[in-house]
C-alpha cells in the first residue's frame, strides 16, 4: 500500500525520497523521479515530513530507532507520520521518545485496502497534536477521502482497531452466510443480488461475497495482517479489561486458516475455515 500512497505525493509535484527494506519495491517510484535513500536516516535528513508504512510494531520501532533510523536523520520540527497499524501503547511511547528529540509524531493508520491506496480513497485515522495534523492535512488529502483527527497520540491506532473489529466481525457473518447459502443449494449470485440491497448490505458482502462464491482468495488484504490486527485488538481489550468474544472467535478461525497454509491469501479466506467445518 505504501507504493501507491507515495506515488500520489509524487504525482502532485512533491519532492520524494524513498527507502524500502527491499530495494526492488522502490524501483517504480525511482523511475518516476523519486530519490533513493540507502537508510531511513538518509531518507529523513532533508525531509519536512516522513511517512512510514510497514507491517507491525517492531518494524516501526526499527525504522525509527534502529541503526541509521529516522530518529538519527530527522531534524528538529520534522513530522513523522506512521501509516502502519501497530500497538496503541507502543505508539504513545514512540511519540514521547520523538518529542524528547524535538520531532513531532502522528499515528495515521489507514483503511481501504490496496484499492483505496491506488484510488486515493483511503480512510485515515490520526492521533497526535492538532497543529501537526493541520499541517499534514493537505498531504493526507492526496491519499485519502476521509481524514479524521481522533485525539492524542495513539487515538488513531485505537480507532483503526475499532475499524478492524467491525470489518473482520462482518466478514465472519458474510462467510457464514455464503456457506449457509451453498449448503442449502442456493445460487450464490442470485442470493447476493437478493440480500445485497437490504439491511444485510455491507462492503464485505458486496466486494468479498462474490469472491468467496468464485473461490477467489487473491489478496487485497492478507490473512496474516488481519491476524496481526486482531492480536492488537485483543491486547488492547485486555488492557481495558474488556472481553471481546467475537473478535477472539475470528482470531481463532484465522489461526485455522493460517494452519491450512493460507496466511498469504486475502481476508475472504475466512470462508475456507467455515467451509472446512462442514467438511468441504
Amino acid at each position: 500500500m505504501g507504493q501507491p500512497m507515495a506515488r500520489h505525493l509524487l504525482t502532485a509535484g512533491h519532492s520524494l525520497t524513498v527507502h524500502t527494506r527491499t530495494r526492488a519495491r522502490a524501483d517504480v517510484l525511482v523511475a518516476e523521479s523519486a530519490i533513493w535513500a540507502a537508510t531511513p536516516a538518509d531518507a529523513a535528513c532533508d525531509a519536512e515530513i516522513v511517512f512510514i508504512c510497514v507491517p507491525d510494531t517492531p518494524d516501526v520501532d526499527a525504522v525509527i530507532f534502529g541503526n541509521r533510523g529516522v530518529a538519527e536523520g530527522a531534524r528538529h520540527g520534522t513530522i513523522v507520520v506512521d501509516h502502519s497499524t501497530i500497538s496503541p501503547s507502543a505508539t504513545r511511547l514512540i511519540a514521547e521518545k520523538l518529542a524528547a528529540k524535538g520531532i513531532r509524531f502522528l499515528d495515521a493508520p489507514v483503511s481501504g485496502g490496496d484499492v483505496g491506496a491506488k484510488n486515493a480513497t483511503l480512510s485515515i485515522m490520526c492521533g497526535g497534536e492538532p497543529e501537526a495534523f493541520s499541517e499534514l492535512l493537505p498531504l493526507l488529502q492526496l491519499m485519502g477521502k476521509t481524514i479524521t483527527h481522533c485525539g492524542p497520540a495513539g487515538a488513531g491506532q485505537l480507532t483503526k482497531l475499532v475499524n478492524q473489529i467491525l470489518v473482520l466481525g462482518t466478514l465472519l457473518a458474510v462467510s457464514e452466510a455464503m456457506s449457509f447459502a451453498q449448503a442449502n443449494g442456493l445460487n450464490p449470485e442470485t442470493t447476493l443480488q437478493a440480500v445485497g440491497a437490504g439491511a444485510g448490505r455491507s462492503w464485505q458482502l458486496e466486494m468479498l461475497g462474490p469472491k468467496m462464491a468464485r473461490g477467489d482468495f487473491s489478496p487485497g488484504f492478507l490473512v496474516d495482517l488481519a491476524q496481526k490486527d486482531l492480536r492488537l485488538v485483543l491486547e488492547a481489550a485486555k488492557q481495558a479489561h474488556l472481553p471481546l468474544r467475537g473478535a477472539a472467535l475470528v482470531h481463532d478461525l484465522y489461526s485455522q486458516v493460517q494452519s491450512m497454509g493460507f496466511g498469504r491469501d486475502g481476508t475472504q479466506a475466512l470462508y475456507r475455515a467455515i467451509e472446512q467445518a462442514r467438511g468441504r
